[in-house]
């Protein structure tokens, strides 16, 4: 008896043991094929990819650095992560709000020494969550680089560096007095670096401690990022970056507080990152991701470049840039699922390789959520069509404010009030629209999308969706 338990158990470790060898395999084998697509289209030298997906971390490394040095990344390669940056200040923000140190509500003007005026539009004055929304309503950025981008080229990176060497923080302060609003504080995004300066210099105040120690003390030390910082020691070397003709490009130079863009980091720390930002339960986290100004669509959180909501759930997105080097990082909480891919290359077309690339990875690693079949998303019912969308039970359908239809019928607007789906009970969206608004023997297509912004992707198994292109769901009558 006993030896049929031991074969038994035996058996079942066995299983396991394939079952992940399975679940590895297939990762590694996305995030190859995602590779060897961006290697293509952005003309990096070098890539690295990690993925966190349950708890498990993969990370992978392609090309290299240097052309023809044959000097291939890995998970200890420095490489300057930019804008990647923001979302530690807005970490150490928002633990400063849970400490009770911040109040999200508050002028922003009671957290910083001398007088401003200028801070407020008629009336109205910018609050914590504005500055760390993107949404203080100033007309210019600091430092203000409006001119230098109105006439790009490709030795412009010189400008933009000549002006950071020469910016501090006595001349920040003399240009916030210039400052203007020229919106409701709340209302409007605009990408900021000052916005970022400006927190750090208010955690500063707060804590009585510099931005960079507070860096280590709360992030670093705690995460166990011990390849991560704002000035590292002399003897570590950052990872070559490019342009798209091959140049060498500098590094970033930044006088200021170093919040907007200054960091270095590992794919290896940068996955234990991740896994933090995964972490549901951790409270400074779910700070850090919550939608402050209760938008309806997008919202910020503090300093992400936008969370959505789409069929599987809250989506927190990154993107960073230096003169040589660009990184995407994306995290599913929801779906314990966070990817970066860092490119050693940065080129105005950089971007959009890397975001088509995430999206990509992402839709691969998450495809076995929205197992369907059949026809999916609409019935024929005598002379309506019904149109039906069930969000997945697992996650949290509070975050959907509204389901809409968008497609060749309706030129693609998820705001056409015609097609605005009516909430039939928690998760289950339902439109019913009269197949006469429709062209017969005409091929249509559609997707859903959740808050006008999350577009959602077809279930790969279903008979009415697109083969190619942006695999629409099809409609016919």
């Amino acid at each position: 008896m006993k030896k049929k338990i031991l074969l038994l158990f035996l058996a079942f470790q066995f299983s396991l043991f394939a079952q992940k060898n399975t679940i590895e395999k297939s990762v590694f084998i996305s995030m190859d094929k995602t590779a060897s697509i961006l290697m293509q289209k952005s003309k990096a030298n070098s890539i690295s990819i990690g993925v966190v997906q349950n708890g498990k971390t993969y990370t992978r490394h392609y090309g290299e650095i240097d052309k023809g040095k044959e000097n291939i990344a890995n998970n200890n390669t420095v490489f300057e992560v930019a804008s990647i940056t923001k979302l530690f200040t807005g970490l150490l923000a928002a633990q400063a709000v849970l400490e009770g140190k911040l109040n999200p509500d508050d002028d922003i003007r009671k957290y910083i020494k001398g007088n401003y005026p200028n801070l407020e539009y008629i009336g109205t004055p910018i609050t914590i969550k504005d500055l760390v929304s993107f949404r203080t309503g100033f007309n210019k950025d600091l430092p203000d680089t409006s001119e230098l981008r109105k006439k790009p080229n490709d030795s412009i990176y010189l400008a933009f560096k000549r002006m950071d060497e020469t910016y501090n923080r006595e001349k920040f302060f003399e240009d916030l007095k210039t400052i203007k609003l020229d919106t409701l504080p709340g209302t409007k995004f605009k990408y900021s670096n000052g916005s970022l300066n400006l927190t750090a210099h208010i955690i500063e105040n707060v804590y009585q401690k510099s931005y960079e120690t507070l860096l280590k003390e709360n992030i670093f030390s705690k995460l166990e990022m011990t390849s991560t910082g704002i000035n590292l020691k002399s003897n570590i070397i950052v990872a070559n970056g490019y342009n798209l003709k091959g140049v060498l490009m500098p590094s970033i130079s930044d006088n200021l507080w170093g919040a907007a863009g200054s960091l270095k980091s590992t794919l290896g720390d940068l996955t234990k990152f991740i896994n933090y930002e995964l972490n549901t339960k951790d409270k400074i986290v779910q700070e850090s991701q919550r939608n402050l100004l209760n938008c309806t669509t997008t919202w910020n959180g503090y300093f992400w470049d936008y969370i959505q909501v789409d069929e599987n759930g809250k989506n927190c997105w990154k993107h960073g840039g230096a003169f040589g080097t660009q990184n995407m990082l994306i995290v599913y909480p929801e779906r314990q699922l966070g990817l970066s891919i860092i490119v050693n290359i940065s080129d105005e077309n950089t971007g959009n390789a890397l975001g088509e690339a995430i999206i990509k990875l992402s839709n691969d690693l998450l495809s076995d959520n929205n197992k369907q079949s059949g026809i999916y998303g609409y019935k024929i019912i005598n002379d309506n069509v019904v149109f039906t969308y069930i969000h997945d039970k697992s996650l949290n359908s509070d975050l959907v404010k509204s389901v809409s239809i968008a497609g060749s019928f309706d030129n693609w607007n998820p705001n056409d009030k015609n097609f605005q789906m009516i909430q039939k009970n928690k998760n289950t969206f339902e439109l019913t629209v009269p197949k006469s608004q429709f062209e017969k023997s005409k091929t249509h297509l559609f997707k859903f999308v959740i808050n006008k912004t999350g577009w959602i992707e077809a279930p790969k198994n279903v008979i009415n969706r697109q083969t190619e292109g942006d695999e629409n769901l099809i409609l016919k009558i």
